[in-house]
């Protein structure tokens, strides 16, 4: 099973759409405009990923709701947990096109964070609205002794971290 879309406010749909579209590749293909709960109406956009009619990321841009100024666009702001906490990761296959991500955020002059987890390989930026965006390629298999480890964290209350990342480098766009 797979998510249909994921849906989230957008502080600047222009600003988003470009994004989006523009850097991100991601073809706007529908619009659905209509009163939301509480109050106002809203435009809701689609973004479909990767030519596949199943899976989208969508945009509200919110119009005369109640509280319109005080909304906080950025998820970890929101909700008051650590920057790149809440975030969203997109897949892709090999090392060549994770690569070509981070060559094409520096180039839309975006700053990039680049980690090898030691089991992925992820690179990060953040969209207009503040939030982490991630394309992460996985390197790993995941082994009995991993899913041990996994269960017995559930119930740790102390730090026991695991392996530091066997790399991290921040891309300036600037040094593109």
């Amino acid at each position: 099973m797979s998510y249909h879309h994921l849906a989230l406010a957008a502080k600047d749909m222009q600003a988003i759409h470009t994004f989006y579209e523009v850097v991100m590749g991601f073809e706007l293909v529908k619009v659905e405009i209509a009163p939301v709960m509480g109050g106002g109406w809203g435009k809701h956009f689609f973004y479909r990923m990767d030519g596949d009619d199943s899976r989208f990321i969508a945009f509200w841009e919110l119009m005369d709701t109640p509280g319109e100024g005080e909304y906080s666009f950025d998820l970890n702001e929101a909700a008051g947990t650590p920057q790149g906490t809440n975030h969203y990761s997109f897949a892709v296959n090999t090392a060549e096109e994770l690569n070509g991500w981070r060559a094409k955020w520096n180039a839309a002059g975006l700053d990039v964070l680049e980690i090898d987890h030691n089991w992925c390989h992820s690179v990060y930026t953040r969209d207009p609205n503040g939030n982490m965006v991630e394309f992460c390629l996985t390197t790993g298999s995941f082994t009995a002794a991993d899913r041990a480890r996994a269960l017995a964290a559930l119930d740790e209350t102390e730090l026991n971290p695991s392996p530091p990342p066997a790399m991290m480098k921040q891309w300036l766009a600037k040094d593109a």
